[in-house]
Formats: C-alpha cells, structure tokens, sequence
C-alpha cells in the first residue's frame, strides 16, 4: 500500500477568495484559475497577485514552511538565470531566504 498524497484545493480556495476578499483581482488571476490543476508556480504566482503589497511578520512567519517541488524549483532558478538576478533578488521576488536559493542552484545546477 502505497501513501497517498494530499493536496488542499488550491483552485477552489482561491475562487472563493477573489469572490470574497479581492474581486478586484479577479481579472488578473482568471488565466491561472482556467488552468485544470495549479501547479506549485501557479500558486506563487496567484499569491504575489493578491498579497502583493502584504509583507508582515505573520506572512513571512508562513512562508519559512514551504516546500516546493523539483518542477517549481527549476522554473525559479530558470527566470533568474533568463533574467539574470542575483540570489537576493530572487529570494525577495519570491519571498525565499537566499540561502534556500544558494542551496537550490548546488543542487539543481542548471546549465
């Protein structure tokens, strides 16, 4: 038997938050929410749409316990090598220590 994993409903958490809380941003996040399943990058990127301009200790308290699969990790050190950023700037983009990033480039050296 093998453990299943499981995943919170992503999509249906964030319809309900831009129906509730942002309408405003509805527009801005509908390309992403089309999609049939997000994937972790699309979830960062709906994220940094509504809760872009919200940089308290809570939120930055919540994202120490991410974890982040190989796909999103490639696309992060794919845009800072396309869009050749230093650690601190992407660790700040996507609100990562820059160690983590450090870390990441040693062990998914991309090429």
């Amino acid at each position: 038997m093998g453990v299943k994993q499981s995943r919170p409903a992503y999509k249906k958490i964030y319809e309900d938050m831009l129906r509730i809380k942002f309408p405003d941003k509805r527009k801005d996040c509908e390309v992403i929410l089309a999609k049939t399943k997000l994937t972790d990058f699309d979830i960062l990127h709906i994220e940094s749409i509504l809760f872009k301009k919200e940089k308290n200790d809570v939120r930055m308290k919540d994202k120490r316990h991410r974890s982040y699969d190989i796909d999103t990790i490639c696309k992060i050190l794919a845009y800072q090598k396309a869009n050749e950023l230093n650690n601190t700037q992407v660790a700040a983009r996507y609100g990562l220590s820059r160690n983590t990033v450090a870390s990441w480039k040693k062990k998914f050296l991309l090429n």
